[in-house]
């Protein structure tokens, strides 16, 4: 039986989440090391703050959340953040210190893997030109 495709309003990916320790060591790594800007920073629930980053002129803001129930951070984010030039990138956040895989994967494009200051795991991929 034939369905009807749903229809909403959605138009964008407005922000994801990743689990942090500490937010203002995690501003820190995400301003100081990638470069972003912190796009809010209010008090959030009792004793709580919502921050976001993003990198300049990016849509999709990173909330750096407290982690859930169960106290994990370290995880796999599943976020590729997108570059011109990853082989530059990768040489610049190695040589910042940050932890960063030893090779560039080259298939299907040039991308590698770097963890933030939790060890969650976020991904640069160039962008096709």
């Amino acid at each position: 039986m034939p369905t009807t495709p749903a229809s909403t309003r959605i138009t964008d990916v407005r922000t994801v989440a990743v689990p942090v320790s500490d937010t203002d060591r995690a501003i820190d790594f995400y301003t100081d090391q990638l470069g972003f800007e912190v796009r809010m920073d209010v008090p959030f629930r009792e004793g709580l703050r919502w921050v976001e980053v993003a990198a300049p002129g990016a849509s999709t803001s990173i909330a750096l959340v407290p982690p859930g129930p169960e106290g994990r951070v370290g995880v796999d984010t599943g976020i590729r953040l997108s570059t011109a030039d990853a082989e530059a990138d990768h040489a610049e956040l190695r040589s910042r210190g940050v932890d960063t895989d030893e090779e560039i994967l080259r298939v299907p494009v040039p991308m590698f893997t770097f963890r933030d200051q939790d060890g969650n795991t976020l991904y640069i991929v160039q962008a096709q030109q």
